[in-house]
């Protein structure tokens, strides 16, 4: 369920804490995700909604990166028992964690410092340590494609989703491989402070907006070869006309297939179907009039293509876990920058 408990007055407004835990071994772009897409939310008065710091279970000091060089940590974990979201990135220097499901003692002493309560993420591998902690027991989460089987090996008692981008239980959140890593950071901001100002985020950052957390993680072709025709422009031509009703087999002929094609083609390009990736854009046409515009509910149910108010909340109600009025009365715009 997507929910939110902001606080509009910007006189008493407090930054919502995101920790980044690193430990040696990390990916440094694992490290940059949180800080450029949470660091760069702002809200109508340009000021930061987050605040990011980074941190290590050892205390200050430098972290030895996956890459050739190290980075300087100035926080210790003392900064986890202030911290509203708690996010654990990947370490390429395998721990017990990776070969006996059990937390390293210092991961062990610094997950001790996070009040309940806290947010808590992973991006890519980092959910071998959320897993180790037990915070994963009994519930869905993913790891990066590669490490699926092992995963679940590891920790039977996670129920692993191995084919999509994250996961996302409320408030322990699981993502796939590195990149994915943007996506549920931007999602996260979604759910936070609503689509305006997760898109502001997602422009400067220079990624696509928004990126279901159902899609596939692994795209056996993610480049069509030259000589195959792409699906973009049905994908162009749909979105042109999100008001009408759309069949597949409209969208295949914008690309002179024919629906058997188009459809597998579809998949290997974007990574879910047709008819998923429509009511994917439906949801969040719907979702910028509501936070955008003064239209009735019946009227963005019909410009989004829904066709009936009934039909929106449906579909609005199981994406985001609440009802059209009550997004808008939580997520109404104004500008963002």
């Amino acid at each position: 369920m997507e929910t939110s408990s902001r606080n509009t007055d910007p006189a008493t407004r407090v930054r919502h804490r995101v920790a980044v835990l690193v430990q040696h071994g990390v990916i440094p772009f694992e490290v940059g995700i949180p800080h450029r897409i949470f660091g760069g939310a702002r809200d109508s008065d340009r000021a930061d909604l987050y605040e990011v710091l980074t941190c290590s279970p050892h205390g200050p000091g430098p972290v030895r990166a996956e890459a050739d060089f190290e980075i300087h940590v100035v926080h210790g974990p003392e900064v986890l028992e202030t911290a509203d979201t708690v996010i654990v990135p990947a370490a390429h220097e395998r721990s017990v964690a990776h070969t006996e499901g059990r937390l390293p003692e210092e991961m062990a002493a610094a997950f001790a410092r996070i009040r309940p309560g806290t947010r808590l993420v992973s991006i890519c591998t980092g959910s071998y340590f959320l897993a180790a902690a037990g915070y994963l027991d009994g519930l869905r989460a993913t790891t990066h494609w590669s490490s699926t089987d092992h995963f679940q090996r590891l920790f039977p008692q996670v129920r692993v989703e191995p084919d999509v981008l994250y996961v996302d239980n409320g408030s322990i959140l699981t993502s796939a491989g590195v990149g994915s890593g943007v996506d549920l950071c931007l999602h996260l901001v979604r759910r936070d402070h609503g689509v305006a100002v997760a898109n502001a985020s997602a422009r400067r950052t220079v990624v696509p907006p928004h990126r279901e957390g159902g899609q596939a993680q692994y795209i056996q072709r993610p480049v069509p070869q030259p000589q195959q025709a792409a699906t973009a422009a049905a994908r162009s031509w749909a979105l042109d006309r999100l008001d009408q009703p759309l069949t597949l087999r409209e969208l295949a002929e914008c690309e002179a297939m024919s629906v058997r094609t188009f459809t597998r083609r579809f998949r290997e390009e974007v990574g879910t179907s047709p008819g998923q990736w429509l009511a994917q854009q439906r949801v969040e046409r719907a979702r910028h009039l509501l936070e955008s515009s003064d239209l009735s509910v019946d009227q963005v149910a019909r410009q989004a293509g829904f066709g009936t108010a009934a039909s929106m909340r449906q579909h609005l109600q199981a994406v985001i876990g609440v009802s059209p009025s009550a997004y808008r009365r939580t997520f109404r715009a104004t500008a963002v920058y």
